[in-house]
């Protein structure tokens, strides 16, 4: 039975606007959380759908609604614990990786997974790979598992709770040495690998456009890039475009586009997106 169905038995069809039938479960059959959106107006059945949830999903430990927007820096929002047990921390298992992490101290999307396969396909053996915006290093992990020839992916982080899970997670997933964790502001640290990498992940909708001249800077004399943004669902591409060649022009690049995907909903009528481009130096075949 569906949770959605269950609820709309025990509460009746006039509770179905507070029973959306889309939810995130983070972690593993071991242990999971769940994590949900309460619409206004519909706080009285909060509890109900967390314990509804609970009661389908077994190994959901605890349930939490948002109670916030993604803030600052790090990208964290609020929760507030509707069912079961305060816990947060849990493994998720995604492309053959293993994750740990906590929901109420990083940012993680398990939306996210099937771009992510789409991204680390692409991969080809021998590459330097950059990842922006590393977070508790999902691309990086799914990117050297999926290409094990990969030559290593660098993965900036600057939430220093989700740069050491990422460390940690390298370990569960046996990827010393493949996987290159940094912690700080990609501003900074991405000088270290100017001009030795063949692609750029740049997995942040809102903020990666800031730092295309630290993408562009990162790669060899021809590379690729990997570059999300966020917009309307009536013109999904046109100002990603804009701020790309629009960088590309400023660093003396020329950017050859291979592909333009929605990739999920952002916002009310706003999607995240993404621009697979091929980036060259000016005079560069």
């Amino acid at each position: 039975m569906r949770v959605r169905d269950l609820l709309l038995a025990e509460l009746g069809s006039e509770a179905s606007r507070c029973i959306p039938s889309s939810f995130d479960i983070v972690g593993s059959r071991e242990g999971a959380v769940a994590i949900v959106e309460v619409p206004p107006g519909c706080e009285m059945f909060k509890e109900k759908r967390g314990e509804g949830i609970m009661r389908i999903h077994r190994n959901v430990r605890a349930v939490y609604a948002k109670t916030s927007v993604r803030k600052g820096v790090y990208r964290i929002r609020e929760y507030e614990l509707i069912a079961g047990e305060d816990v947060g921390e849990v493994i998720h298992k995604e492309g053959g990786v293993r994750m740990k992490l906590d929901i109420r101290k990083v940012y993680f999307s398990p939306r996210e997974s099937t771009e992510r396969l789409r991204v680390a396909r692409q991969v080809r053996p021998g590459e330097t790979v950059m990842v922006m915006f590393a977070g508790v290093g999902p691309y990086a992990l799914v990117i050297a598992k999926h290409q094990p020839l990969v030559s290593k992916v660098i993965a900036i982080e600057i939430n220093p709770v989700a740069y050491e899970y990422m460390v940690e997670n390298i370990r569960l997933n046996h990827l010393e040495g493949k996987i290159v964790p940094v912690l700080g502001d990609v501003r900074d640290k991405a000088r270290e690998w100017y001009g030795l990498c063949d692609r750029v992940v740049m997995p942040l909708p809102k903020e990666a456009h800031h730092y295309l001249a630290q993408a562009f800077n990162c790669l060899k004399r021809r590379g690729f890039i990997h570059f999300y943004h966020w917009a309307p669902e009536d013109d999904l591409f046109t100002e990603a475009y804009m701020l790309l060649e629009r960088a590309a022009t400023l660093w003396g690049r020329n950017i050859k586009i291979l592909d333009m995907r929605k990739v999920l909903p952002y916002a009310p009528r706003i999607y995240k997106t993404c621009i697979d481009a091929v980036v060259t130096l000016y005079g560069s075949a």
